[in-house]
């Protein structure tokens, strides 16, 4: 069985062809590093705006069962996406922008700043990561462990870890 994953990129430059998108390819690299059940992305970049962002994440969730989106959690008049994300989310689970912040901090004070969460749409898990391909992969190794038997818990389909890579934890 294969899982299908959103990469939502939260960029206006980026939407806009001004220069490329590294942080959605950073998330696809990583997820295949860790994961060895078969997976399909869907991708897309586009505006930070948080009507869109909520159309594009209601849109996604109808198929896949992850989503990862990257970009506007900062403090900035136009980063948006923890409020787009909470209006489309039916559950809350704040201890992943906890333990993300708490790992970035070892590397950034400002991490301080970022604002990542994750939620449930139903069987949907949506994880909020930083614009940063660096920091995306902290905040990923940090995180991902829990993520597997998330989605058991809400009826997501089965995935499994490369264990070599990151372990997944189910109790």
């Amino acid at each position: 069985m294969s899982i299908k994953i959103g990469v939502l990129v939260l960029s206006d430059r980026a939407s806009r062809g001004e220069y490329k998108d590294l942080s959605g390819k950073a998330i696809m690299q990583t997820i295949d590093e860790y994961l060895i059940t078969p997976r399909t992305y869907d991708y897309r970049i586009i505006q930070d705006d948080q009507k869109t962002i909520e159309k594009e994440l209601i849109d996604m969730c109808e198929s896949a069962s992850l989503i990862l989106t990257t970009g506007g959690t900062g403090p900035a008049p136009r980063d948006v996406t923890p409020e787009a994300m909470r209006s489309v989310c039916e559950k809350e689970l704040p201890g992943f922008g906890e333990l993300m912040r708490q790992k970035s901090l070892l590397y950034a004070p400002t991490a301080i700043l970022s604002r990542q969460s994750a939620g449930i749409r139903g069987k949907t898990l949506i994880i909020n990561l930083p614009g940063k391909p660096k920091s995306i992969r902290v905040c990923l190794d940090a995180a991902f462990q829990a993520v597997p038997y998330c989605l058991d818990l809400i009826g997501a389909p089965y995935i499994e870890t490369n264990e070599a890579v990151i372990k997944a934890f189910r109790p």
